[in-house]
């Protein structure tokens, strides 16, 4: 795979045309062998068979024996501002690295992400690090940094005194920074949904449960009254709104208030995600995020150890969602674990149940989808340029999402063979 190199800087635009082995538009669940894609200036002109393609006598060549192209993939949660907390516990990166370290790190983040065959991306809140992933997102459509196309939600809402660092456990004369913006009440809720979409969020994230109830259990956070407000103050300017849920309470009171998206739902009942198949409530179900947490705090190892009742829990509603019907997006909840690695979320749907093109759907043309965009996610002509090659064919074989081996985005070569023009 060192053959493979990173290029450093994108190449320009013009006339491409990619000689894959196999090419998995996301229009079907299987791979077209033989067929090839013609790019001009950053938009997919042709697709089909390779001798039924004229590509201009200027178009550069990139031969990728053995790969499949497909559509460049979507994570749709992610933390572009976390890194792994196996390196450092989430209350010392929010208390004790400075926002300014945090942006740089976050825009190496952005280009591990895109080397990686991700190409666009929502990251569901900066976690401390305020507005920051506004500049990220413009840096990287100015083409300052390389990246995916980034849908942001600046702070993230929470209820007062349900959030971290803290208040538990800490000093009650202490004054913490906060991993999201607070609020109580009706009219708090509806200021910071209004000056964080004046502030560039493209989604609006709350957090409709967390560690609140007694000994530190599950519970909802928000009233009714102040998630009706949340919602309707978020769609009245044209933002969808993402929920931070787990239990059963928490994502159905969500669901009933209008939230466009659920995260997690470990807790959720059949009855419930029944009840998010019949809202057209879309589910990001961050499995890896699960098995990362286990890993780093209670000592699971993959592939000795049996999953654990957490790991378990998950895919227990996993299933449960993919049975009922419910619209499953790709949402690893990346930065929990490593940048780069957003791969292992699509596996993780597999090994719960899954099929390899159902995983590689939910990462393409559905979370588009779920975005609301309509310009990527599929290989057609008139679609942006945004793809993908893996060795292999990840089409039947998930894993091999692990080995990418092409990146595009907007028609502008990041990551190609050794050689390739």
């Amino acid at each position: 795979m060192l053959a493979h190199a990173a290029s450093p800087a994108p190449t320009p635009k013009g006339d491409w045309l990619l000689l894959p082995d196999r090419v998995w538009t996301a229009d079907g669940d299987a791979a077209h062998a033989g067929w090839a894609v013609l790019v001009h200036d950053g938009a997919i002109a042709a697709v089909g068979p390779r001798d039924g393609i004229r590509a201009p006598a200027n178009a550069r060549r990139v031969e990728l024996p053995g790969a499949t192209l497909t559509p460049g993939l979507v994570d749709l949660h992610s933390h572009l501002f976390l890194h792994p907390y196996s390196e450092t516990l989430w209350n010392d990166q929010v208390l004790t690295e400075p926002q300014d370290y945090r942006t740089l790190e976050a825009a190496a983040h952005a280009k591990a992400t895109l080397l990686a065959g991700f190409t666009a991306e929502r990251d569901l809140g900066t976690e401390g690090a305020g507005f920051a992933d506004v500049s990220v997102k413009r840096a990287i459509e100015e083409g300052l940094i390389p990246g995916p196309r980034m849908f942001v939600a600046t702070r993230a809402i929470v209820a007062t005194a349900s959030y971290g660092p803290g208040p538990r456990g800490f000093r009650p004369d202490l004054s913490l920074p906060g991993g999201a913006q607070e609020v109580s009440g009706v009219d708090q809720a509806m200021a910071a949904v209004r000056e964080q979409a004046a502030r560039g969020a493209d989604w609006i994230k709350i957090y409709g449960d967390y560690r609140v109830g007694p000994g530190g259990g599950t519970a909802p956070t928000f009233t009714p009254a102040e998630l009706k407000a949340l919602v309707e103050t978020a769609h009245l300017l044209g933002r969808p709104i993402a929920v931070h849920a787990a239990s059963d309470a928490g994502v159905r009171m969500a669901v009933e208030a209008g939230v466009d998206s659920v995260e997690h739902g470990y807790g959720a009942s059949e009855a419930t995600f029944r009840l998010m198949k019949q809202k057209g409530v879309a589910y990001e179900p961050t499995l890896t995020a699960v098995e990362a947490t286990e890993q780093y705090f209670n000592h699971y190892v993959p592939g000795r150890d049996a999953p654990t009742a957490r790991m378990q829990e998950a895919a227990r509603a996993f299933r449960t969602a993919l049975k009922a019907g419910v619209t499953i997006g790709n949402g690893s909840d990346v930065g929990v674990f490593a940048h780069g690695e957003n791969w292992r979320e699509p596996a993780a749907m597999v090994a719960d149940g899954m099929t390899p093109a159902q995983a590689l759907h939910a990462a393409t043309d559905v979370a588009a989808r779920i975005l609301r965009q309509d310009g990527f996610g599929r290989i057609a002509p008139g679609l942006r340029a945004d793809l993908a090659a893996f060795a292999g064919d990840p089409s039947t074989h998930i894993g091999d999402l692990a080995h990418p081996v092409f990146v595009m985005k907007d028609g502008a070569v990041y990551r190609a063979p050794a050689g390739a023009p």
